[in-house]
């Protein structure tokens, strides 16, 4: 009898149809019965990934990682229950937790006001559940405000000229008068804090976080001019402006601003710290085969998606990649610049993109039987 193919299902989830464990659960089905069908015995691993956005702490509890709740303050006030993974020393906290667009209530965004006060508290949890190792994913904010309500959080005093604090929200900003980041809380100083993002554009200016994020927020032309300018008067009183053109410091509404320039954390793109804590290299090693994937292939896949970054680490490693996804913009050539031999997209099952993504489930397990189909007739 032949030695069972090992196939390792390293994908991220379908956004709005599928969560990366339902779309690992979906495959890994669908691959069985292809398998079965053709024969061949198959040892399948599940491993779902994020990029450091929204599902990066349910990934880190699917790799055995500890789910911790805790009630903090969502981005336009009102209390929310929000999730961050621990394991030994290693937390993993998720701002889309906290101050994502999912916790505005209704929906209604918030552009001006909204704040990462609780993401800051969800960091200080961590830290009174004894991390000392912090992997801080942004993505999927609600919020333009340079991460100051997360400093405030955590015992920075942000005042304006009266001796007040700010409001909450990126447009008080523009009347940030000291910056006080004496009160920290002092354990920051022996945590390695990981900032883990998929984006790497600068805090202000036309790739800056007003400009490029603050329309999806809800922000019109005037108030992206208002918030962009006040995020280059914050950063000029938080230090001089060294590092808001750093890479990711604009990510998440300037979060990664507050996080580099307050909190003194390392950058790294989000997909590779996600990778190293998830233990994907030790799970690469008994593979024969990767299926990763996302809801969308398109261009921005390439630019340090999940996707593009499991490809690059099983490439390494001579370990061939396949993909799955809802829809499909990449050409052949460059899936396999990305180290993706081929990709399965939905759309190729339905075409239409509303029952393709309610049905997402079951066309992903069609998808999966083809792909066994090809690999192991």
């Amino acid at each position: 009898m032949a030695d069972a193919v090992r196939v390792l299902i390293a994908a991220d989830k379908f956004k709005g149809s599928l969560t990366a464990v339902e779309v690992a659960r979906h495959v890994a089905a669908g691959l069985r019965r292809g398998a079965d069908a053709a024969g061949r015995p198959l040892d399948v691993a599940a491993l779902p990934v994020a990029d450091g956005g929204d599902g990066t702490v349910d990934a880190a509890v699917a790799a055995g990682f500890e789910r911790r709740e805790v009630r903090v303050t969502g981005p336009v006030g009102a209390p929310v229950t929000a999730a961050y993974a621990l394991r030994g020393g290693t937390a993993v906290v998720e701002m889309a937790e906290a101050s994502g667009l999912r916790r505005l209530p209704g929906g209604e965004p918030a552009p001006l006001t909204a704040t990462t006060y609780g993401t800051g508290e969800l960091v200080r949890a961590a830290l009174d559940a004894g991390a000392r190792t912090l992997v801080l994913g942004i993505g999927g904010s609600a919020t333009t405000d340079g991460g100051a309500g997360m400093l405030s959080a955590l015992g920075a005093r942000l005042l304006d000229a009266s001796g007040a604090p700010v409001r909450p929200g990126g447009a008080a900003l523009a009347g940030l008068a000291t910056a006080d980041l004496s009160g920290l809380d002092p354990r920051l100083r022996d945590v390695g804090l990981v900032l883990a993002s998929d984006v790497d554009n600068p805090l202000t200016g036309p790739a800056g976080a007003a400009a490029v994020y603050g329309p999806q927020k809800g922000a019109g032309a005037d108030d992206v001019a208002l918030l962009d300018a006040a995020l280059a008067h914050y950063a000029a009183v938080l230090d001089g402006g060294a590092l808001a053109g750093t890479a990711g410091a604009g990510a998440a509404g300037g979060l990664g601003y507050g996080a580099l320039a307050g909190l003194g954390a390392v950058f790294r793109p989000g997909i590779e710290v996600i990778l190293d804590v998830l233990g994907f290299a030790g799970a690469l090693a008994d593979a024969d085969l990767v299926i990763t994937g996302e809801g969308s292939l398109d261009a921005q896949t390439l630019r340090g998606k999940a996707p593009a970054g499991v490809a690059a680490a099983a490439r390494a490693r001579g370990v061939p990649v396949v993909a799955v996804c809802g829809r499909l913009t990449l050409s052949t050539e460059e899936l396999s610049a990305a180290g993706i031999e081929r990709a399965y997209a939905l759309t190729s099952l339905e075409r239409d993109p509303s029952r393709s993504m309610a049905l997402a489930g079951p066309l992903l397990e069609r998808l999966a039987e083809r792909i066994a189909k090809d690999r192991f007739r």
